[in-house]
């Protein structure tokens, strides 16, 4: 691919939070603006509330369309024209709202092509619900928004460790009930093809985690495994995906087996999520994959507890951005080879003296019947 600037557009999250913080912290460092062009869907006049709180140099230039945005700037896109009130470290609905419009403006640009990748700053689910949001999180409301029908999977990633989750912002209550094998098979599906043209894997190796402790002693604390998630593992199989499991989550992790795979199927928010923070730390990073759009967001929340203190970590935020750039070249670089069809590969014989011209079709050889 022709090296360019790739242009990152920036929601700035909930307004009340870190979100501005771990934005000027980021691109403060000026190879930032080498590698790309952000855009932040925002307010001017918050934007520059923060940073007078904060109390750093965070420059950045007013646009009004995103087809306005200036290579070598930090473009700060008036998203809403409405004040709005800044109480550090308070939920609002306010802030809510706010976080809103940023990311209604941000599809639209998505949907007119003024961008190649989304960043968003962290949200607080609560207050941003309302007329336009009546979902669990970024996830679903921008599957709903420009997924085209597409079913979306959430994905963290950190070096070490990439983890998909099955059921995502539900109460443990209603976990089981959404454990099926459809549902498994689904995200598995999303989460082998997203391994190979979001993270250049060639051929992924895929752990699936049981539902049950001690993946269920075999029926005695519970049957899902046998009844759900191991057909789900034998139809992937037969599909020719490389999954394997059902893992006991705790010696899963506990013994280090997460490292012989690519990725790690869990079947619940907590379960996958509380190893990956502890064991990836900072830097990992939220990924929407499965979706036309490319979305990150760094792994952590409004962390109103030190908002506008100027002490947080823009690590996560930071990588959010190059993992973005990361999947948005690699995606071109998979998808570019099958833009245009096979040529159909010709073979000759001879019958007799006259020369015969065949098409053989390229066919994938069709999985054994179950038995």
């Amino acid at each position: 691919m022709e090296d360019r600037k790739i242009r990152v557009a920036i929601t700035h999250g909930d307004t009340n939070g870190i979100g501005y913080e771990v934005i000027f912290k980021t691109f403060a460092e000026p190879t930032m603006l080498e590698l790309c062009t952000p855009i932040i869907y925002g307010s001017p006049k918050v934007a520059a509330y923060h940073r007078n709180a904060l109390g750093i140099q965070a420059n950045f230039t007013i646009i009004n369309k995103v087809e306005d945005a200036v290579d070598g700037k930090v473009n700060l896109l008036t998203a809403f024209d409405e004040d709005v009130k800044v109480d550090m470290g308070m939920p609002t609905k306010e802030a809510g709202m706010a976080a809103l419009k940023a990311l209604d403006r941000a599809m639209e640009g998505f949907a007119g092509g003024g961008y190649d990748v989304l960043v968003t700053a962290p949200i607080n689910k609560n207050d941003i619900q309302g007329e336009g949001f009546h979902f669990c999180g970024h996830t679903e409301y921008i599957e709903e928004k420009v997924g085209e029908g597409q079913k979306a999977l959430m994905i963290l990633a950190g070096r070490q460790l990439r983890v998909a989750l099955v059921t995502t912002h539900l109460p443990i209550k209603d976990i089981a009930q959404a454990i099926t094998k459809e549902a498994i098979v689904e995200k598995c599906t999303i989460f082998n093809k997203a391994l190979k043209r979001d993270f250049n894997v060639s051929a992924p190796r895929i752990a699936v985690l049981s539902l049950n402790p001690h993946a269920g002693d075999g029926g005695v604390i519970g049957t899902e495994e046998e009844t759900v998630i191991k057909p789900a593992i034998e139809e992937l199989s037969d599909a020719g995906i490389d999954v394997f499991g059902p893992f006991a989550a705790d010696g899963f992790f506990g013994h280090g087996t997460y490292t012989a795979f690519d990725g790690v199927l869990a079947m619940y928010h907590d379960q996958g999520l509380a190893p990956f923070k502890t064991i990836v730390g900072d830097e990992g990073v939220n990924i929407t994959a499965g979706l036309p759009i490319v979305r990150t967001s760094p792994d952590h929340g409004t962390a109103y507890e030190i908002a506008g203190k100027g002490v947080a970590d823009e690590a996560s935020f930071r990588q959010a951005v190059y993992d973005a750039i990361d999947i948005f070249r690699n995606r071109i670089n998979y998808d570019e080879p099958l833009q245009d069809p096979l040529k159909k590969l010709y073979h000759e014989r001879r019958d007799d003296s006259e020369k015969v011209r065949f098409a053989v079709p390229k066919q994938k050889p069709k999985a054994p019947a179950a038995e």
